[in-house]
């Protein structure tokens, strides 16, 4: 009955993902959990941007190495609000039975897993937004600005699309919830750790492993154009994980999400 309803539903209704996505998008920022994580994300931002000010009116960082930081710090907490979101998209919409009525609506389960991470991206993209006061104000002055904006966009996008779809194929196979966001907080825990090696282990099987992680190999390739002032071309082979990553979790997401849809965990 509901596979009936669904695939019917997905020629009548070829614009379904764009009506999930203005559902998702109305719940997240209507709701107030949009606000409330935007709000938690600029205070962050403010508390970051004032130590890197005041280390870098102490001579304790330079100008660009403070852009550089508060914009991976922005990033890497941009994308992590992704991921929260997509993990709770669908596990969180089955605990309070509300995801049979999503199921039955004239909409194929490929626009449902479409909208869901859309409604999740506007997390990011909100926070670019609050972003961009905070790199203007630590950048004036040295042109750097407009690079700063370019790549955070950019790598931030990225990694939020493939965080989000890593939390969508999480929310569906999980049975419940909780089990949801604690398998997708340990993950991204375990994506970031390289970023924490010292120096002399970046070298290497070391550097190898940081080009392999979208994650690191994203901010990575942030400081290399902010603070090493490379050109945009000139570190493209660190841009790779992060776009495969991005596409090759975004369609496994959609196909999982299509095919394993179902009311209980796991496709049950």
């Amino acid at each position: 009955m509901t596979g009936t309803a669904t695939g019917t539903a997905s020629q009548r209704r070829p614009w379904g993902w764009a009506i999930v996505g203005g559902r998702e998008i109305r719940d997240l920022w209507v709701g107030g959990r949009g606000l409330l994580l935007s709000l938690a994300f600029s205070v962050l931002l403010s508390v970051v941007a004032y130590l890197v000010a005041a280390n870098q009116a102490l001579n304790f960082l330079e100008q660009r190495e403070s852009v550089s930081l508060t914009l991976q710090v922005a990033v890497a907490v941009g994308s992590l609000l992704t991921l929260l979101a997509a993990a709770d998209s669908i596990s969180g919409e089955r605990e309070r039975a509300t995801l049979e009525s999503l199921l039955l609506t004239p909409v194929a389960r490929l626009g449902i897993t479409s909208g869901k991470l859309l409604g999740a991206l506007s997390l990011w993209f909100a926070a670019f937004a609050i972003t961009i006061p905070y790199v203007w104000f630590l950048g004036r002055g040295i042109g750097l600005v407009g690079d700063a904006i370019g790549t955070g966009l950019v790598i931030g996008t990225l990694l939020a699309v493939f965080l989000s779809s890593l939390g969508m194929i999480i929310s569906v196979f999980a049975s419940s919830n909780r089990v949801s966001l604690s398998v997708g907080l340990f993950i991204l825990l375990a994506l970031f750790a390289p970023t924490q090696f010292p120096i002399s282990a970046q070298q290497g099987w070391g550097e190898t492993l940081l080009r392999v992680n979208p994650i690191t190999a994203g901010e990575h390739y942030i400081d290399r154009i902010l603070v090493n002032e490379d050109g945009w071309t000139d570190n493209l082979s660190w841009l790779v994980s992060p776009i495969v990553g991005a596409v090759v979790f975004a369609s496994a997401a959609v196909f999982v999400g299509a095919r394993y849809l179902r009311l209980g965990a796991g496709g049950r």
